[in-house]
């Protein structure tokens, strides 16, 4: 069980705490708007760039807020958890940041790049079975027989309070969006966009974006429960089989709408943001912009934040940018 100093489910005020503790690792990242997008999409659209976090992804944000506020008995015993990536990175960089042990088990097919990323920060990885889910089984058993902390990538409150310091940044700097649209994979991130915007910005819409070859979140969303479903999606960042209760819960209160996308406008809305808005995308990180391209009539005329949740592409996907048909390949 994951352990931590929140209650079991966060605040604004968490939000604002974990604000003041990440002022002191990481700058505000930049969002800017890019009228050779804004063009193409019919609506003004400012992209927030996680991509350039020191990760390469927004979930830091929630890594730094938990290990700062463990106690240093639970600190001792070091962390332990399960990822295809950028949360990965996150718990690595952060435990790193405080001097403890981190061990991330992935699925067997992890990009070996990140796994790469994952050394280099000092953690420890093993690589068992075909998918997330066996993952986590196999970090459990490894808790169960070290002791080490176990971090639930969704089920822990310090790390949706601290990646939702990124809705904090996207609506001081623009106060009269229209929407939000988030990237859902565990959904943290969606579930910090509504307790923010649910206190700051109640007119603006949270929407959640996830791949149609991976929609456990958006079916546990629609059932009311959680729910497992196949993972098939080449992105990542939503490559999640099954609801996560804390975000879950948080989500049904909070969110105006949830959209799934394929994976081929997924890999078109990376070419566009390599294009019009000169950013590298992973899958995940282009989802929020897939989804306004999948359904313009309902973004026209609107000023919308999208959120490029990281940078972290492969080298397929890196390699297919400069030509859109091999994009749509590498992502189907």
């Amino acid at each position: 069980m994951v352990a931590g100093g929140l209650a079991a489910d966060p605040t604004f005020a968490d939000v604002a705490a974990a604000r003041d503790l990440l002022a002191g690792h990481l700058p505000v990242t930049p969002m800017w708007s890019y009228p050779a997008l804004n063009a193409t999409v019919g609506a003004t659209v400012f992209v927030k760039h996680e991509n350039v976090q020191p990760t390469g992804a927004f979930k830091v944000r929630g890594g730094l807020t938990l290990l700062a506020s463990l106690p240093a008995e639970l600190r001792a015993r070091g962390t332990i958890t399960y990822s295809t990536g950028n949360h990965a990175q996150s718990m690595a960089y952060a435990s790193a940041a405080v001097g403890v042990p981190c061990t991330v088990v992935m699925p067997a097919t992890a990009a070996a790049s990140k796994v790469r990323a994952l050394r280099a920060l000092g953690a420890t990885v093993e690589l068992s079975g075909p998918d997330m889910a066996a993952a986590q089984t196999r970090a459990e058993e490894i808790a169960a027989r070290t002791g080490q902390l176990l971090v639930s990538p969704g089920d822990t409150a310090e790390l949706i309070a601290g990646v939702a310091t990124t809705y904090l940044e996207i609506i001081e700097a623009q106060p009269d969006l229209d929407a939000v649209i988030v990237p859902v994979g565990s959904g943290t991130g969606a579930a910090g966009a509504g307790l923010v915007m649910e206190r700051l910005a109640p007119r603006c819409r949270v929407i959640g974006v996830q791949s149609t070859a991976a929609p456990a979140a958006y079916d546990s969303w629609r059932a009311g429960a959680c729910v497992r479903r196949p993972i098939r999606t080449r992105a990542d960042g939503l490559a999640t089989g099954r609801g996560y209760e804390l975000p879950q819960r948080l989500l049904r209160a909070r969110l105006a709408g949830f959209h799934l996308v394929t994976d081929e406008a997924i890999a078109e809305a990376q070419r566009l943001l390599a294009s019009d808005a000169h950013t590298l995308a992973e899958g995940a990180g282009a989802a929020a912009l897939a989804a306004i391209l999948a359904r313009p009539a309902d973004f026209a005329g609107k000023r919308v934040a999208v959120v490029c949740s990281g940078g972290n592409a492969s080298a397929a996907e890196i390699a297919a940018l400069s030509n859109s048909n091999a994009l749509v390949a590498a992502a189907a």
